[in-house]
């Protein structure tokens, strides 16, 4: 059964009592994803799509190894990149992209990866969400809030939008925060989802954030 509980008629409000609770919950946050780098952050975010962050970094010190920089993955031999890539999914696209992103990087931009939104998704494979990952861990700019499956689905149970498609969220989310907290509001969530709110089974009772969630989709909890 939905919940009977309803989200707060405010948005911008409700956006306010997210952002203290995360903030007081989860003080230090951090990228998951392991790089020393843009150029090994931009390429770890192209391997986690449809991947947990987990095995991306259990792949990437042998692919950064073997190519440290964009002008070495640029003349990579398309099977070994493969190869290399092999257990993060969907390997051969995200080969192909990699090779050709780090072309465009050597060709257009000097061998360094650009800070800049509408340069980032020009390159092969780069959506907003990677474009506002290496942007905001990379180079401190708050481009957007990244939304992966973690924001996705809190920013609808805490309500915060009562949309589905990433980009309608970003935009939502980028309007209801303030831009200091857009970096690190979504790795507060990430960490909430991985820690608490589960997409099965979230456990509610234990959730500092009930008292302000209007869980939304979920079932009224039992009294």
């Amino acid at each position: 059964m939905p919940s009977s509980r309803r989200p707060n008629a405010d948005p911008k409000k409700q956006a306010g009592h997210v952002v203290r609770a995360l903030v007081k919950l989860y003080p230090t946050v951090h990228c998951a994803l392991n790089h020393r780098n843009a150029f090994e952050l931009l390429v770890a975010t192209v391997l986690s799509a449809q991947c947990t962050d987990e095995r991306v970094n259990k792949v990437t010190p042998a692919l950064f190894a073997r190519y440290p920089d964009s002008r070495s993955l640029a003349m990579a031999d398309l099977t070994e990149v493969e190869k290399l890539v092999y257990q993060t999914g969907f390997f051969r696209a995200k080969a192909r992209n990699l090779i050709a992103l780090s072309e465009a990087i050597v060709a257009n931009h000097g061998g360094e990866v650009p800070a800049n939104l509408e340069a980032l998704t020009a390159l092969p494979g780069v959506g907003r969400k990677t474009a506002n990952v290496v942007l905001g861990n990379a180079f401190a700019i708050a481009s957007g809030v990244v939304v992966d499956t973690h924001v996705k689905r809190l920013s609808y149970r805490l309500g915060l939008t009562e949309r589905t498609e990433p980009e309608v969220i970003e935009r939502e989310l980028n309007q209801l925060l303030p831009r200091k907290h857009w970096i690190d509001f979504s790795h507060r969530l990430i960490a909430h989802g991985r820690s608490l709110c589960d997409a099965q089974r979230p456990r509610c009772r234990e959730c500092p954030l009930l008292d302000i969630c209007p869980r939304q989709g979920l079932a009224v909890l039992a009294t």
